[in-house]
């Protein structure tokens, strides 16, 4: 794998696909992940209302044919799978055919969460598809965030893991690489990015997009009051070794600054469309996109 060259995602010039659901902070649309697929673009996110209105309260899966407009196919809800939040979801486009929808679950009255999955023929069947436990984590670790890529070989993972050993410190966050054959039962191949103490991304660092070229975009905070606004660091990986750029980490200048959970779609003309959660000055955050 070349070392990264990609132009990365920018607050500048971004369109909104997806606004939060509402004004102010808690507001959220985002923690997206998207593919294109047969000249169609397909992206899953996220929608989060504030504290008291419960979280992440579903998943919307949606289709578009110029990657900005999307028509809602299939949405999931939390209430479905048991749990108290929800998190970022992947849709993948399967090797052997068919999809799957990956979803991030938090375990009701606790810090833990898991992963999930949905399996069907088509995207629109996903809410009533087969389903199946993907990654429980343990007593001392929560799992959540993961980004997939499909290749020759199969399917790799890159897992954000959360510490549960120190009550009130579970916000901290490292990543982990696993393959699939299958996409279901994973090899665990050890951490490869981990926050970096007296740097901006002390508290944690979760991968939030991997691309062909060995770019990758992955989310950091100096500190627990940053959770939930995290920014975009910039990465490279070649296939054994992650290595972080000086570039200071991209923000948004509205709100909390949040930029976080960039996914990347490569483009047929050699661009890249990313879709971002950002800041907006009420403290919300809606789900944009760029091409770079």
């Amino acid at each position: 794998m070349s070392v990264g060259t990609s132009a990365p995602p920018t607050p500048d010039d971004v369109e909104v696909v997806v606004p939060a659901p509402g004004a102010g902070p808690g507001n959220w649309a985002g923690a997206a992940s998207a593919v294109l697929v047969h000249g169609v673009f397909w992206l899953t996110w996220r929608v989060r209302r504030p504290l008291t209105d419960g979280r992440g309260v579903s998943v919307v899966v949606a289709r578009s044919d110029d990657g900005v407009t999307f028509e809602p196919v299939a949405e999931v809800t939390r209430e479905a799978f048991g749990a108290e939040s929800f998190e970022r979801p992947v849709l993948v486009p399967l090797r052997e055919g068919g999809w799957r929808l990956y979803l991030s679950c938090a375990t009701p009255g606790s810090k833990h969460w898991w992963v999930d999955s949905l399996t069907a023929d088509t995207v629109e069947a996903l809410p009533d598809g087969v389903r199946r436990r993907v990654h429980d984590g343990d007593r001392d670790t929560g799992v959540k965030d993961p980004v997939i890529t499909v290749g020759e070989d199969g399917y790799e993972m890159w897992l954000c893991c959360h510490p549960l050993d120190v009550p009130g410190h579970e916000d901290r966050m490292t990543t982990r690489r696993l393959t699939s054959a299958d996409g279901l039962v994973w090899q665990d191949h050890g951490e490869v990015l981990a926050g970096r103490e007296g740097q901006w991304d002390a508290r944690g660092a979760r991968v939030s997009a991997v691309l062909p070229d060995g770019t990758v975009l992955y989310d950091g905070r100096p500190d627990a009051a940053f959770n939930w606004f995290e920014t975009t660091g910039l990465a490279t990986w070649d296939g054994t070794t992650m290595t972080r750029s000086a570039q200071p980490p991209i923000a948004s200048p509205h709100g909390d600054g949040a930029f976080r959970y960039a996914t990347a779609v490569p483009l047929p003309d050699g661009r890249v469309r990313y879709y971002v959660e950002a800041a907006r000055p009420d403290g919300a955050h809606d789900l944009v996109t760029c091409v770079r």
